[in-house]
């Protein structure tokens, strides 16, 4: 459940920049993954598909970072890096 609600908040945070910058289709989503948000890149690759399937965003490239850093403080989360737009 808690990889569903990252999801579900980036998902907002891409579809909140992507208007911001004029509602264009998405090719690009750079993120950086927390050292305990339990992704990898493929796992996230896999959840990002599934949670962009007919939005914007529905056939953007990720591209990850990965923190190894367990003491910071966002850890546990999915940081939006940058949104390319088409």
């Amino acid at each position: 459940m808690h990889e569903h609600r990252l999801m579900r908040d980036l998902m907002q945070r891409i579809e909140s920049v992507a208007r911001a910058e004029g509602g264009g289709r998405v090719i690009r989503v750079h993120v950086w993954l927390g050292a305990l948000s339990h992704f990898t890149p493929d796992h996230f690759a896999e959840h990002f598909t599934d949670a962009s399937a007919g939005t914007i965003a529905g056939s953007a490239e990720t591209v990850c970072e990965v923190s190894r850093d367990v003491r910071h403080p966002d850890a546990q989360g999915v940081r939006l890096v940058s949104v390319e737009l088409e």
